[in-house]
């Protein structure tokens, strides 16, 4: 039962001890196409499947920006689902992305996930039309009372021109259905508003926040760069999570390199992602237009960065506490 908000009131909360409903290390995998450009569902099973059997995803996030949403059709979201609900079966949570800036558009593939096999939903808040936040609470609302299926928010204003409010966040952590949000706001103080007044599971949805939001109470992450390195990725929930603060720290510190490669801005995490993937011979295929794939001095740039974090990632799990002997 979520925690009643009165306004005004400070609310102080034990730290969560619940499971969260979206496990702690979520992909945002990419969308495998074949080399002229098709949905690879062979593809998007095989790499769904290293993440989650190799990498120790407990869960993955279909059709998100990530996975290229913009420029694939409803019946390709619902085909890539199916295919990697049938790899993974239940050892991981399947949330599909299904926001849109059309509430009708969003509320049809809410159903459509459903009927497929998704565990929960990811949604974003409608984009570039800038709905006011009574407005944004609706659509959201409205997305959320259409299937029984769990729902993470999704709160990244840079892409969408639109932020959650605190006080939207609040009302709509009333509804049975809102369990959890992805965090893009880059506004700490809003994210610890919300935690300490809901049980809204919070996940990282920037990598270089993995560690800071746990610190604070978060659930875990959805994370663009566990695609190449998942298991770095997990190692840092891992270590805090086993009381190893300095050991979770370090291991953050070692993703830096990789973070930075793949989502500082150079160019976007799909580009960078499905570069790396291919660098590795995984399943990635190209990207669709607008976007451009990586050129060679990029992409070179993306394995020697990928490289550093992993070796760095060793070291760090080798490395002696200090005051410890060696």
């Amino acid at each position: 039962m979520r925690r009643p908000h009165t306004p005004g009131m400070t609310i102080l909360t034990a730290p969560r001890t619940a499971a969260p409903p979206f496990g702690r290390i979520a992909a945002a995998m990419i969308t495998p196409f074949t080399p002229d450009g098709a949905l690879d569902p062979d593809g998007a099973q095989q790499l769904a499947t290293r993440l989650v059997d190799d990498g120790g995803c407990d869960a993955l996030v279909l059709s998100g920006t990530t996975g290229e949403s913009p420029t694939t059709s409803d019946a390709e979201k619902e085909t890539l689902l199916r295919a990697v609900a049938a790899a993974v079966g239940d050892r991981a949570r399947i949330i599909a992305g299904v926001g849109t800036n059309d509430t009708r558009h969003t509320v049809s593939l809410a159903r459509d996930a459903e009927r497929a096999g998704a565990h929960g939903l990811l949604v974003v808040t409608p984009y570039y039309s800038r709905p006011t936040q009574e407005a944004v609470g609706h659509h959201l609302r409205t997305v959320a009372d259409t299937t029984g299926l769990p729902v993470m928010l999704y709160d990244i204003p840079g892409r969408t021109g639109t932020a959650l409010s605190t006080r939207t966040l609040l009302r709509l952590a009333a509804h049975p259905r809102i369990v959890a949000v992805k965090d893009c706001g880059y506004d700490p103080l809003k994210t610890a508003k919300v935690l300490a007044a809901t049980d809204l599971a919070y996940y990282a949805g920037c990598d270089e926040q993995i560690l800071p939001l746990r610190a604070l109470g978060g659930a875990g992450c959805v994370s663009t760069v566990a695609n190449a390195a998942p298991r770095a990725v997990r190692a840092v929930l891992d270590a805090y999570d086993a009381g190893d603060t300095a050991a979770a720290a370090r291991r953050q510190l070692a993703l830096v390199p990789l973070i930075e490669a793949v989502t500082g801005g150079e160019a976007p995490g799909t580009v960078t992602t499905k570069a790396l993937l291919q660098h590795l011979g995984l399943p990635a295929g190209p990207v669709r237009g607008p976007l451009l794939a990586a050129d060679t001095e990029l992409t070179s740039r993306l394995v020697d960065a990928l490289r550093t974090t992993l070796d760095r990632t060793a070291d760090a799990d080798t490395a002696v506490p200090a005051g410890v002997p060696g």
